[in-house]
């Protein structure tokens, strides 16, 4: 038996229950891993709160973690038992102590710090396709950025700095200002105290940006709309304030706007894609050129305070849950 954090019922956080749970021997092209480091996105919460459909319930949530493999299934090739792994997936199950692994969705990890890795890859790898692959953000581009102190956010924001944009981020205080501005914005918005729309008009001299990378979703939709230039690009990849309003063609069609909304796991990336996007985000963040910011960690048995926080918009950074008795 290990402890594991189970879902019977969508809902607030509480609905997180913290339980014992049976773990068997892995099966043929699986490994079981014992997880040190789990990373929490707010994917997590949109399947709690039912945004997003889960395949059943009761469930385990979580969508990556790092480990120490335990045991190998027979037919499994690439690692052995005390391999460190990175371990992802469309399929939930890793807020738990130890859990059972399909093999092809883990990676075995080069000596680097678990808790960096569980607390960037997952963003790394959204940032990666949004500045690389579902908009190419290029030299002298302008880019607007909602929710910059953030787990994706503060990675994003560096990312297309990296790129040679000109990056504007709005942020909700003072704190998260100065993060955003270390992580690579030019200008930063403080929402509360500004209308973001007025400032990048001022920004830009009325030209607009050439996209707007928007994760928050139904109170900032219609104006970042409002904030693209001619034939400019509206990434929605997240709504962590509720689903956008629908939009009519018409709203489009005034500037000839483009709008998508992407997610890694819809966009049906090959093996070879992921573990591309994998090793670029290592290699940034081995040489320096991502900062990774683990601005908040809980005990795994904590989840549901880990969510209220990140949910109340009381976190910045990444946040990563660690199993009891894990040393950090």
């Amino acid at each position: 038996m290990v402890k594991a954090i189970r879902v019977y019922e969508l809902g607030d956080p509480e609905v997180l229950k913290w339980e014992d749970v049976e773990i068997g021997d892995p099966n043929e092209g699986e490994i079981r891993v014992k997880n040190k480091a789990i990373g929490v996105n707010f994917i997590d919460i949109y399947f709690r709160t039912g945004v997003y459909s889960v395949p059943q319930i009761p469930y385990t949530p979580g969508m990556e973690a790092v480990g120490v493999a335990t045991a190998i299934g027979p037919g499994v090739c690439d690692f052995k038992v005390g391999d460190v792994v990175y371990h992802f997936g469309s399929a939930m199950g890793t807020y738990t102590e130890e859990q059972i692994v399909l093999a092809d969705k883990a990676m075995v990890l080069p000596v680097i710090d678990p808790l960096i890795v569980a607390s960037v890859m997952g963003k790394g790898i959204t940032a990666r396709f949004l500045v690389r692959t579902w908009f190419k953000v290029e030299q002298g581009h302008k880019v607007l950025v909602h929710a910059a102190a953030g787990g994706v956010g503060s990675v994003l924001c560096q990312w297309a700095n990296m790129l040679g944009a000109t990056v504007i981020g709005t942020v909700s205080t003072k704190e998260k200002a100065l993060q955003a501005k270390e992580d690579g914005c030019h200008h930063v918005i403080i929402y509360n105290h500004e209308d973001f729309v007025t400032r990048v008009d001022e920004i830009t001299s009325g030209d607009g940006v050439d996209v707007v990378f928007d994760s928050v979703g139904k109170d900032t939709f219609q104006g970042s709309l409002a904030c693209l230039k001619p034939r400019g690009y509206m990434v929605s990849y997240g709504q962590s304030s509720g689903t956008p309003d629908p939009v009519p063609l018409s709203a489009l069609a005034a500037k000839s706007l483009f709008l998508t909304r992407p997610s890694v796991r819809t966009s049906g990336f090959s093996k070879d894609e992921m573990r591309e996007a994998m090793k670029e985000v290592l290699t940034n963040v081995a040489s320096g050129a991502l900062r990774v910011r683990v601005n908040h960690t809980y005990p795994l048995s904590q989840a549901a305070q880990a969510h209220a926080d990140m949910a109340g918009r009381k976190t910045s950074g990444s946040i990563v849950l660690i199993p009891d008795g894990v040393e950090q």
